[in-house]
Protein backbone atom coordinates (compact mmCIF):
# COMPACT_ATOMS: atom_id res chain seq x y z
CA UNK A 1 0.00 0.00 0.00
CA UNK A 2 1.61 3.61 -1.09
CA UNK A 3 2.84 5.39 1.94
CA UNK A 4 1.90 9.27 2.72
CA UNK A 5 4.43 11.42 1.53
CA UNK A 6 4.32 13.70 4.61
CA UNK A 7 4.06 10.65 7.28
CA UNK A 8 7.33 9.23 5.31
CA UNK A 9 9.02 12.06 5.46
CA UNK A 10 8.75 13.39 9.19
CA UNK A 11 9.71 9.95 10.16
CA UNK A 12 12.77 10.12 7.86
CA UNK A 13 13.84 13.12 9.31
CA UNK A 14 13.44 11.77 12.67
CA UNK A 15 15.41 8.90 11.99
CA UNK A 16 18.67 11.19 10.74
CA UNK A 17 18.23 13.38 13.26
CA UNK A 18 18.15 10.90 16.15
CA UNK A 19 21.14 9.13 14.55
CA UNK A 20 22.65 12.81 14.13
CA UNK A 21 22.11 13.14 17.93
CA UNK A 22 23.77 10.03 18.87
CA UNK A 23 26.45 10.50 16.95
CA UNK A 24 27.12 14.27 18.35
CA UNK A 25 27.07 12.97 21.47
CA UNK A 26 30.19 10.41 20.84
CA UNK A 27 32.49 12.63 18.68
CA UNK A 28 34.13 16.08 18.57
CA UNK A 29 32.95 16.78 14.83
CA UNK A 30 29.19 17.41 15.35
CA UNK A 31 26.66 17.73 12.93
CA UNK A 32 25.03 21.32 13.38
CA UNK A 33 21.55 19.62 13.21
CA UNK A 34 20.57 23.78 14.79
CA UNK A 35 21.06 24.17 10.67
CA UNK A 36 18.01 22.17 10.01
CA UNK A 37 18.42 21.14 6.48
CA UNK A 38 21.18 23.13 5.39
CA UNK A 39 23.26 20.79 7.80
CA UNK A 40 26.34 19.38 6.22
CA UNK A 41 26.82 15.78 6.08
CA UNK A 42 28.94 14.37 3.86
CA UNK A 43 30.74 16.66 0.78
CA UNK A 44 32.43 19.59 0.52
CA UNK A 45 31.84 20.76 3.95
CA UNK A 46 31.88 17.22 5.01
CA UNK A 47 31.42 16.37 9.25
CA UNK A 48 30.81 12.96 8.31
CA UNK A 49 33.91 10.58 7.21
CA UNK A 50 32.95 7.85 5.10
CA UNK A 51 33.02 4.82 7.91
CA UNK A 52 30.30 7.29 9.88
CA UNK A 53 28.09 8.23 6.77
CA UNK A 54 27.67 4.27 6.02
CA UNK A 55 26.37 3.88 9.74
CA UNK A 56 24.07 6.97 8.79
CA UNK A 57 22.58 5.14 5.62
CA UNK A 58 22.62 1.95 7.65
CA UNK A 59 20.73 3.11 10.58
CA UNK A 60 18.07 5.27 8.19
CA UNK A 61 17.86 2.26 6.19
CA UNK A 62 16.93 0.16 9.02
CA UNK A 63 14.63 2.42 10.33
CA UNK A 64 12.58 2.15 7.13
CA UNK A 65 12.27 -0.79 7.42
CA UNK A 66 11.17 -0.95 11.29
CA UNK A 67 8.83 1.60 11.04
CA UNK A 68 7.65 1.84 7.30
CA UNK A 69 7.81 -1.99 6.19
CA UNK A 70 9.52 -0.90 2.92
CA UNK A 71 13.43 -2.73 2.37
CA UNK A 72 15.90 -0.29 0.18
CA UNK A 73 19.41 0.67 -0.16
CA UNK A 74 20.23 4.38 -0.43
CA UNK A 75 24.24 3.71 -1.42
CA UNK A 76 23.49 2.60 -4.54
CA UNK A 77 23.76 3.12 -8.59
CA UNK A 78 20.92 5.60 -7.86
CA UNK A 79 22.89 7.48 -5.63
CA UNK A 80 26.04 7.69 -7.44
CA UNK A 81 24.04 9.03 -10.54
CA UNK A 82 22.64 12.02 -8.96
CA UNK A 83 24.84 15.25 -10.22
CA UNK A 84 24.93 16.29 -6.62
CA UNK A 85 24.92 13.67 -3.86
CA UNK A 86 21.95 13.24 -1.80
CA UNK A 87 24.30 12.49 1.34
CA UNK A 88 25.43 16.01 1.53
CA UNK A 89 22.87 17.63 3.94
CA UNK A 90 20.39 16.50 6.11
CA UNK A 91 17.62 17.72 4.03
CA UNK A 92 19.44 16.05 1.08
CA UNK A 93 19.35 13.15 2.20
CA UNK A 94 15.85 13.16 3.81
CA UNK A 95 14.32 14.19 0.35
CA UNK A 96 16.37 11.18 -1.36
CA UNK A 97 15.25 8.99 0.92
CA UNK A 98 11.77 9.86 1.45
CA UNK A 99 11.89 9.72 -2.53
CA UNK A 100 13.55 6.11 -2.96
CA UNK A 101 10.84 5.03 0.28
CA UNK A 102 8.12 6.21 -1.67
CA UNK A 103 9.07 4.38 -5.26
CA UNK A 104 10.09 0.86 -3.41
CA UNK A 105 6.14 1.09 -1.24
CA UNK A 106 4.56 1.98 -4.91
CA UNK A 107 6.38 -0.87 -6.61
CA UNK A 108 5.24 -3.45 -4.17
CA UNK A 109 1.75 -2.45 -3.58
Amino acid sequence: MPQDETHVTEVIRRLVLDWCADHNDATERKVDVASGDAAPLFGIERVLDSLALVGLLVAVEQGIDDELGVILTLADEKAASQVKSPFRTIGSLVAYATKRALEESSAHA
